[in-house]
């Protein structure tokens, strides 16, 4: 999906994953429909999220309200999500929000797809031994 406004949303769902890879400006002026977009591809599917970063050029306030809001509702209902191969601006702006500490971030979609197949720690469970 391209806006005319400076952003793409593109979308690709696997059996094991779906990768939501945006591309261009998440600002004021994209974030709404950007948003709509991503929650419809979560009410339509349970299975893990990558949102791929690595060709978003800008992001502000917006932008990252969307991604907290995206992953909240993913949260809901119990899909993991996480973040893939945002540049050095985005980076440093989830860095220095805090935002860095409230998801789990991959410097590459590779790295992503590699975490998310595995169990998350805490949350596997533990072979009984008898």
């Amino acid at each position: 999906m391209n806006l005319d406004i400076g952003a793409a949303l593109s979308s690709h769902r696997l059996p094991t994953h779906t990768i939501i890879s945006l591309r261009g400006e998440l600002d004021i002026a994209t974030t709404a429909e950007l948003r709509e977009r991503m929650l419809a591809l979560l009410d339509s599917g349970d299975s893990p999220l990558i949102v791929d970063l690595s060709l978003v050029t800008f992001c502000d306030a917006a932008g990252l309200a969307m991604l907290v809001g995206v992953q909240r509702r993913a949260q809901l209902s119990a899909i993991r999500t996480c973040l893939a191969g945002p540049r050095p601006q985005v980076s440093k702006l989830l860095r220095l929000t805090g935002l860095d500490r409230g998801f789990t971030i991959y410097p590459t979609l590779a790295s992503a797809v590699l975490g998310l197949s595995t169990p998350k720690v805490g949350h596997a469970r533990l072979p009984t031994l008898v």
